[in-house]
């Protein structure tokens, strides 16, 4: 099996006591990125007929054993390689299916009109797409994730969120409530999937908008956050956002200012980097493609709870999903709550997540694997 080799860098990460003023100790971790994928602690593909397969019933040529049938699959054209890795490495091992693809933004058009077995999605879906689905249906999609969004790459492999600041700023990394309090607002609830829930709720005393209040002191103390950031509606990040550090909540902090690409004006992108590269008070959220070609502006390290770790973003530790805000993208079905999947799409999916669909990730080269324990965890899915 081809190597696939981590850029050498250093996980580093740090055990705060409570939220940091400046999160500033961080405590380099022993293991080197210079690892390969684990691909081989992943478990290999290996069908294996279930009681009621009926042998010679179904025969391509000399070749009667495999599954049969159509699966029919909805896509995204940035995701239409990938797909037919999958299914050429497939056909492989079961001759008699054969597939039906639909390649364009359908989101759950396929799924809601019954006319898709499975829909890969470039992200999590939207929560109109869930209320679409579940208003036809009566239950949720059933989710599974296939690979962890990218770190570096170019356009459309879902990258994890940075968070950064002007490189003069003393924090070097920040705990999600805090995210919280300096990007949210006050608000009543969050949504859990298509459910609203008040679990999320919070009132505005734990806003956050000076520098002060996140410990920092002399000429930072009084001076207002300023916030750089994209559409905070429309966006994969900012989707990100609002399920991770606002618990479902979807009230942004009223001061955060929009880059938007317009006229002759650079990407957005180009355009929130280099806005807190020129303001000493501000900080931003973007991709590290771009955040790490300015030498004015540095990431933060991010902890999921007071306490820490605070984990840097890196390749790794996207791979390892140990940093907070790591995407992800997904595979999505009708699965009625108590119903079996159909062999074939079983099957499909279970290739997916074995060792070798994991290969066609890697050699396509849009996303990250997923590594052993989340693999495993969306395995059991299946049963």
């Amino acid at each position: 099996m081809k190597t696939f080799a981590f850029l050498a860098v250093l996980l580093t990460a740090s055990a705060a006591q409570g939220p940091p003023p400046n999160a500033g100790c961080h405590v380099t971790s022993n293991q080197t990125i210079g690892q390969d994928f684990d691909l081989a602690l992943l478990p290999a593909y290996d069908w294996k007929p279930g009681p009621e397969y009926e042998r010679g019933k179904h025969c391509h040529n000399d070749r009667c054993d495999g599954e049969w049938g159509v699966i029919r699959i909805h896509a995204t054209e940035l995701t239409q390689h990938l797909v037919h890795l999958w299914e050429d490495h497939f056909l492989e091992l079961h001759p008699n299916v054969r597939f039906g693809d639909y390649f364009v933004p359908s989101g759950f058009s396929g799924l809601s009109a019954g006319t898709a077995d499975i829909n890969v999605m470039g992200h999590s879906a939207w929560h109109s797409d869930l209320k679409a689905f579940e208003g036809v249906h009566g239950y949720p999609p059933y989710e599974i994730m296939f690979a962890t969004g990218g770190f570096d790459r170019g356009k459309g492999n879902t990258p994890g969120v940075i968070f950064f600041v002007n490189k003069e700023n003393p924090i070097s990394g920040l705990t999600l409530a805090q995210l919280d309090g300096i990007f949210g607002a006050q608000r009543s609830g969050g949504w859990k999937g298509s459910s609203w829930s008040t679990e999320a709720a919070r009132g505005p005393e734990r806003n956050i908008r000076r520098w002060g209040q996140l410990g920092l002191t002399d000429e930072w103390a009084d001076m207002p956050i300023h916030l750089y950031g994209i559409d905070a509606t429309l966006s994969n990040w900012s989707d990100l956002i609002q399920r991770v550090v606002f618990h479902g909540g979807d009230k942004w902090n009223p001061a955060l200012k929009e880059m938007v690409r317009g006229g002759s004006k650079a990407p957005a992108d180009v355009q929130i980097v280099q806005a807190v590269a020129h303001d000493k008070y501000g900080i931003g959220f973007n991709l590290m493609r771009v955040v790490k070609d300015e030498p004015n502006v540095k990431a933060l390290a991010v902890a999921a709870e007071d306490s820490g770790p605070f984990v840097v973003p890196t390749q790794e530790s996207m791979y390892r999903r140990t940093y907070p805000l790591s995407n992800a993208v997904y595979i999505y079905i009708d699965r009625a709550p108590g119903s079996t999947l159909a062999p074939r799409v079983k099957e499909f999916l279970t290739y997916i997540l074995s060792r070798e669909g994991q290969q066609d990730i890697v050699d396509d080269g849009m996303y990250l694997p997923l590594n052993p324990d989340a693999a495993r965890v969306e395995r059991e899915k299946l049963r």
